[in-house]
């Protein structure tokens, strides 16, 4: 009879957990200067990785303390971390390049040619590759984790390529935010293998994947997640999220998909079945908070924004001026259940 009722208290604390409100844990100011675009978390080494300005600021992801930054990084976009080989990838997006460096000391490594300004990027364990996403020429070039080398840029169509995810049996998909599409390639031949449109969706972002029931999400600059079906492209649902949105990211253990918009709100968008989502909840962020990334440890979300100040008055040369950032207040926040 123990036992027995040992296991409900385990089921009942499992399921109040995998259906409790995802709440601001944790706000950290990092301080410095300069804007920002992608974060990651390294699940394995404890880093959390941000772009900022021309660095990336480099904090352990439990306790929000700085470990070190790695400057030069001149337009850094994206950050990934490949604790098997030890190695960091920094896409450098003024220099068409990427920046390699050690897990353990930041030191830069070695940095690699890449097609015209680098932008999103991931690592593929299937085909042991970095895959970099080349926003401007709408093209991928692989590196060899091993080798760190350069194997080939391939065109994919379109001048814009966004976040790409792989299913972790041979394939990439990248989002092409210029065509509306999704493409799908070859993690090995690099050959591409289809092309799927995305509903109503417009100029697609972020990428996300569910590994278990192949479904795609991506999220669209028309205020639109668009759920798709990996295998075939079918789209499965479009749910309206919030404005200016540029990622998102699945959580597996609780069957719910993110996605951060820079409007200053995250969207919780649940999975109740491979063909049925539902938004569960509209959390507050922060202004300008528009890039997320997701901790496979401890299952919380990542975003990062700053305090704005005033819009300077537009000119013939910048029409449409942004706010400018005050120094000083580049936070990172840190969002779970």
């Amino acid at each position: 009879m123990k036992k027995i009722v040992f296991l409900v208290g385990i089921i009942a604390s499992f399921s109040s957990n995998l259906f409790a409100q995802t709440t601001l844990k944790k706000t950290t100011i990092v301080g410095g200067e300069g804007g920002w675009d992608y974060l990651s978390v390294n699940a394995e080494n404890r880093q959390l990785y941000l772009s900022h300005g021309n660095q990336v600021e480099v904090l352990n992801a439990d306790t929000h303390e700085k470990i070190g930054n790695i400057p030069d990084t001149k337009g850094v976009h994206g950050i990934i971390g490949v604790t098997s080989i030890g190695k960091g990838f920094i896409t450098s997006g003024r220099t068409n390049s990427v920046i390699v460096f050690d897990l353990k000391t930041l030191a830069k490594l070695s940095e690699i040619p890449t097609g015209e300004n680098p932008d999103a990027l991931l690592y593929d364990k299937f085909s042991n590759r970095v895959f970099v996403f080349n926003h401007k020429s709408g093209s991928v070039t692989a590196i060899d984790a091993s080798t760190l080398k350069a194997l080939e840029t391939v065109k994919l169509g379109g001048a814009a390529a966004e976040a790409g995810v792989t299913d972790e049996k041979g394939t990439i998909y990248v989002n092409l935010e210029d065509l509306n599409e999704i493409i799908s390639f070859d993690a090995k031949s690099l050959t591409v293998k289809n092309h799927y449109k995305i509903g109503t969706g417009e100029e697609p972002t972020g990428l996300a994947i569910d590994l278990k029931s192949e479904r795609l999400f991506t999220v669209c600059g028309n205020k639109k997640m668009i759920i798709l079906d990996a295998k075939n492209g079918k789209v499965i649902s479009e749910i309206g999220i919030g404005g200016r949105c540029d990622g998102v990211v699945y959580d597996p253990i609780s069957k719910t998909a993110f996605s951060s918009n820079g409007e200053g709100t995250i969207t919780e968008i649940h999975e109740d079945s491979p063909n049925k989502f539902t938004v569960t909840s509209t959390i507050k962020s922060a202004i300008g908070a528009r890039t997320i990334t997701y901790d496979e440890k401890t299952h919380h979300i990542f975003t990062m924004s700053a305090q704005y100040g005033e819009t300077p008055p537009a000119t013939t040369e910048n029409p449409r001026p942004r706010p400018k950032i005050v120094p000083n207040t580049f936070m990172v926040m840190e969002f779970g259940k």
